[in-house]
């Protein structure tokens, strides 16, 4: 089993939601997290004032799901959240030792 954990531009979550639940997703969990990576934040104009936002607003998604769906889950990120600008995200890999299921104690892909 895998983790997928993806941080993408927020406005993109909705077409992303949309292309996971095609290739088969049924869970995702969502964060609203800050960061910044190649952007180094920006510069904005405010009421005449110069400021810098240092940490720019991203949306972390992490997604359990079996070996056999890794393909299919990383393409449908890549192709909804992409704009073609600087800040698209990233998308991270992880092995998943174990899964339990609270309520059932199913383990392993049934906890999924």
């Amino acid at each position: 089993m895998k983790l997928v954990t993806a941080i993408i531009k927020p406005f993109k979550l909705d077409d992303v939601r949309e292309a996971l639940a095609e290739v088969g997703v049924q869970g995702i969990t969502v964060t609203e997290v800050k960061g910044f990576g190649r952007q180094r934040g920006h510069t904005e104009l405010y009421r005449g004032a110069e400021y810098v936002v240092d940490f720019l607003p991203k949306v972390k998604l992490e997604i359990a799901i079996d070996d056999g769906l890794v393909e299919g889950v990383v393409e449908a990120i890549t192709r909804s959240a992409n704009t073609g600008k600087i800040g698209d995200g990233k998308i991270f890999i992880s092995s998943l030792d174990e899964v339990i299921r609270i309520r059932t104690g199913e383990t392993g892909s049934d906890a999924v």
